[in-house]
């Protein structure tokens, strides 16, 4: 962890990141951290891409204009293209498999976390997002919900890369005639070999910034409980007995920045850490959730299929687009939200009827928090805690 962002190791599926190189060299790297190596593979399949041809021969293809396909691809550089695919997907895939032993080893090994990077550039500080919040400034631009995650490299990247592509495929321009009704000049207008580098870009982008974004949650938790049971677990706090003019003042709370300044008020205001104990807890899991939330993640991502599945679909409606009557912009958006929604609906047979599971939206305490203090002070503390979001307060007198 740096001012700039925050690299880690978490588990990932190994097919994913090949399915990602394969639908844009580089991406499955730059999702993996390994920034060097994905904007290197990023830019040669931009510069071999054009220089072949590669977009409008698949376009062609797809479209029943074999001939076209044939004469418009440039072999020179095809060939080139051929080799630097392969090795990218399968790169990826192996990197994944590492990767994920390595992540398995350091949650073994409980390495200290070291939670803020202060440098003249940047202050980089961990904390909980909205995965959501993440998708929705991914749409609007590729790269915004990195910046919004300080996934600095890969936000920038991506932005610069989007405003040049948008430029080159005169994106913005068919927009225009699109929301105006003017289809034809849509189709006319836009540069289909630089358009079709977009669905993979916004895919791959929404795919990254949402699961990032649960990740570093994820991480924030495992710090945060880290940091709790060496400060607040003492050994000689007196769990809740009958001792004269004391009592116990029991509170929940969400893992949260809030959780600690409670912790630190009532340290400024005289309580010992010793009188003080936090507990974090985590309740056994038996049901799999829907979606990820700034709280709450089980592990099982239900955003893959669905962003891979947006890609593919999103892909062929631009294709197909050119050759209906809404063009390649509609079709896109329409074929995005339909690849996503079918993506969803997959994923949750899946889990519903196949393994059997039962997905439950319910919410459960992440940290108990025990204060020990003298019957005066009681008041005191309650308001405390209730002024920094405890989910619920009682009292052992």
């Amino acid at each position: 962890m740096n001012s700039l962002a925050t690299n880690l190791f978490h588990l990932r599926n190994p097919y994913t990141m090949a399915w990602w190189s394969a639908s844009y060299p580089g991406f499955g790297h730059i999702s993996m951290g390994n920034y060097v190596s994905g904007f290197l593979l990023f830019f040669w399949e931009m510069v071999v891409n054009t220089q072949g041809h590669v977009n409008l021969a698949i376009l062609y293809s797809f479209t029943g204009r074999f001939a076209m396909a044939k004469e418009i691809v440039n072999n020179r550089w095809l060939l080139l293209y051929v080799l630097v695919f392969i090795f990218a997907s399968w790169d990826s895939y192996r990197l994944a498999i590492q990767f994920n032993q390595l992540s398995i080893l350091a949650d073994r090994h409980e390495q200290t976390i070291k939670p803020v990077s202060v440098s003249f550039m940047e202050i980089n500080a961990l904390d909980q997002k909205s995965p959501w919040v993440a998708v929705a400034w991914t749409i609007i631009a590729p790269g915004l919900g990195h910046i919004f995650t300080h996934r600095i490299p890969t936000g920038f990247f991506l932005v610069i890369w989007w405003m040049v592509i948008a430029y080159h495929s005169l994106l913005f321009q068919g927009v225009q005639y699109s929301a105006l009704g003017l289809f034809e000049q849509a189709k006319t207008i836009v540069n289909p070999e630089w358009l079709m580098f977009l669905p993979s870009i916004y895919g791959y982008a929404i795919y990254d910034a949402y699961v990032n974004t649960v990740e570093f949650n994820r991480l924030f938790e495992k710090e945060q409980s880290s940091f709790l049971k060496k400060k607040y677990q003492s050994p000689i706090f007196k769990m809740p007995l009958k001792v004269e003019n004391a009592l116990y003042i029991i509170a929940t709370f969400d893992h949260s920045v809030k959780l600690e300044l409670a912790i630190s008020e009532l340290e400024q205001k005289g309580l010992s850490p010793d009188h003080i104990c936090a507990i974090p807890v985590n309740a056994p899991q038996k049901d799999y959730r829907m979606f990820d939330t700034i709280h709450q993640s089980d592990g099982i991502s239900m955003f893959d299929l669905p962003a891979i599945f947006g890609t593919i679909f999103m892909l062929f409606g631009v294709m197909w687009g050119f050759m209906w009557t809404w063009g390649p912009i509609i079709w896109g958006l329409i074929a995005l939200f339909a690849g996503g929604a079918l993506g969803f609906a997959v994923k949750y047979l899946y889990y519903r009827i196949y393994l059997h599971k039962q997905f439950n939206g319910g919410k459960a305490t992440e940290v108990v928090l025990i204060v020990n203090c003298q019957a005066p002070e009681a008041e005191m503390v309650e308001k405390v805690l209730a002024g920094h979001s405890a989910l619920c307060i009682g009292r052992k007198v």
